[in-house]
C-alpha cells in the first residue's frame, strides 16, 4: 500500500469515527471515539507530510542527495538461527522514512545498506568477506521500530563463530598453538609466556614471584631425595 492510499484509508478512518460519534449517546463511548479520532487525526497529518516530501523529491531527484552528507554505521550486533545471520542495525526514527529509501545488497560474501535522507544525513554499511557464504537472493531486509534488520540467508545450518573471516583470523591469532605430540607443560610454558608480556606490572610480578615459588619448592624437593 502506497502513501496515497494510507492516507485514503486514514481519511475513511477518520470520517466514520465522526459518524459514530454523532451517533453514540454515551459519554465513555463518546470519550473513546473522541480519542481514537485524534489519534487518527495525528496519523493522518505526519502522512500528508511524508507525502509532501516525497513529492518534492520527486520533483528535484537530486536535492536529497544534495542535501545529506553520508556517515558510515559502525555500530551493529549480529544473531543467528540455523537458517540465517542476522544483523541488527540501530537507526532512530528509520521506520518513519520511505521503505525505498532503505536499500540493501547482498553478493554470495558481503552485503552493504545505505539509507537515505534519515534526519538529513545518509547512513551506509558494507560488510566484506563474510565468513561462509550466503544465499543473495533469498536475503532480505525488514524495516522495525529505530531498526533496520538484515536477514542473511545461509547456504548450510552450519553454525558461524564470527560475522567475517578477518574476525576469524584475529580470533584463531589469539589462540596460543599446541603441537599434536607436543608436552603438555611446553603449551602451559607458551601460555604463561603471553600473559607475562601482554600483561601489566602488577601481572609480572604475580608471575615472577609464582615462578620462584615453584624454583624454590622444585629444588627443596631435589635435596630432600639427595638426603
Amino acid at each position: 500500500m502506497d502513501i496515497t492510499e494510507q492516507i485514503e484509508q486514514l481519511e475513511a478512518d477518520f470520517a466514520e469515527l465522526g459518524s459514530l460519534l454523532e451517533k453514540s449517546e454515551r459519554k465513555r463511548v463518546q470519550e473513546v471515539l473522541k480519542q481514537e479520532q485524534k489519534t487518527v487525526e495525528k496519523e493522518l497529518a505526519f502522512k500528508r507530510q511524508q507525502k509532501e516530501k516525497q513529492a518534492r523529491r520527486e520533483a528535484d531527484p537530486s536535492a536529497a542527495s544534495k542535501a545529506a552528507y553520508t556517515v558510515k554505521i559502525n555500530n551493529y550486533a549480529w544473531d543467528q538461527s540455523e537458517k540465517f545471520i542476522k544483523i541488527y542495525l540501530t537507526l532512530k526514527d528509520v521506520h518513519k522514512i520511505a521503505s525505498e529509501n532503505v536499500e540493501v545488497n547482498f553478493t554470495e560474501r558481503s552485503f552493504s545498506v545505505l539509507v537515505k535522507n534519515l534526519d538529513g544525513k545518509n547512513h551506509q554499511m558494507t560488510i566484506l568477506n563474510l565468513l561462509f557464504p550466503i544465499n543473495e537472493k533469498e536475503s532480505y531486509q525488514k524495516i522495525k521500530t529505530d531498526m533496520v534488520l538484515i536477514m542473511c540467508k545461509k547456504q548450510t545450518t552450519k553454525k558461524w563463530d564470527c560475522l567475517t573471516t578477518v574476525e576469524k583470523q584475529l580470533k584463531d591469532k589469539d589462540k596460543p598453538s599446541v603441537e599434536e605430540n607436543a608436552d603438555p607443560s611446553d603449551g602451559l610454558m607458551t601460555m604463561l609466556k603471553k600473559i607475562y608480556t601482554d600483561g601489566d606490572d602488577e601481572m609480572k610480578r604475580t608471575i615472577n614471584k609464582a615462578w620462584s615459588e615453584s624454583q624454590e619448592k622444585k629444588i627443596r624437593g631435589e635435596e630432600m631425595m639427595d638426603l
